[in-house]
């Protein structure tokens, strides 16, 4: 990740000064020394996304999730800035993407029938089905289903960051990776939700789940983790697309399970 620029005070007196004693100028050097995130995030986001999408549009969004970040952050939490403003940083360029209605219609009905497809296959036979099966299922060769895969890229990019529920700002990839509990309720739908996805992601092929690591843990581009893995951006696209309509066709299965009980 980006390192941020250098503070002209420590980072703690920074925020010691904007959160306690309302001090402007010190807001200011904190979303200064954090605007690199910012780039860093745009050019992540921008993988993927249709040419019509502009990275100045992604970042202007960033910005203001940035600030909203630093409006909110608790710094007396232990907790680390850089990712509550990257959550916060994509959570407003996704904003502004669904308010700019990027993806057609026809697109996203096409993302739910893959994403159903899994998700009743793979409860059905409880492992990782193939494109073989998919495609019998969907009644469409593999070549066509593929094509699907192809056509719906775009829709899974900002996926697991996607709010668990519309009204909720926790997202599926901060369960993995922020151990703070709020509550016993929360904590214990963390701890299933949690469960559902570490058996997702059990379930994933050998090379999605690769996929997976090296783009949400290590931080990869896709075309970066084309290189490494020795296959085109398309597959690897491809792969990260199955892998998250798998997860999301799990999560949505434990979500149907919470609201019956």
């Amino acid at each position: 990740m980006i390192e941020p620029k250098t503070p002209h005070l420590s980072n703690i007196e920074m925020w010691r000064k904007w959160k306690e004693d309302r001090d402007i100028e010190a807001k200011k050097q904190l979303i200064e020394q954090y605007l690199p995130l910012v780039e860093y995030v745009t050019n992540r986001m921008a993988i993927g996304l249709p040419k019509n999408v502009s990275k100045d549009d992604l970042a202007s969004n960033g910005v203001m999730g940035l600030i909203d970040a630093v409006e909110k952050f608790d710094y007396r939490r232990g907790l680390q800035f850089e990712t509550y403003a990257s959550w916060r940083i994509r959570g407003a360029m996704i904003d502004g993407l669904r308010q700019g209605d990027w993806v057609p219609r026809s697109i996203r009905e096409k993302a739910k029938k893959i994403e159903d497809a899994y998700q009743q296959l793979e409860h059905k036979y409880l492992r990782s089905v193939s494109d073989a099966e998919m495609s019998t299922y969907l009644n469409v060769s593999e070549k066509d289903f593929v094509q699907m895969l192809q056509d719906i890229a775009v829709t899974t990019v900002c996926s697991l960051e996607d709010p668990i529920r519309e009204e909720e700002s926790e997202t599926r990839l901060s369960l993995l990776v922020d151990e703070k509990a709020k509550n016993p309720d929360h904590k214990a739908h963390e701890f299933y939700m949690k469960e559902t996805l570490v058996k997702g992601i059990e379930r994933l092929t050998e090379k999605e789940r690769i996929v997976i690591s090296l783009f949400y843990y290590e931080e990869l581009s896709l075309s970066e983790i084309a290189e490494v893995m020795s296959l085109s951006p398309s597959r690897i696209s491809q792969l990260h697309s199955k892998a998250i309509l798998r997860l999301r066709g799990a999560l949505a299965k434990h979500k149907n399970q919470l609201m019956e009980h």
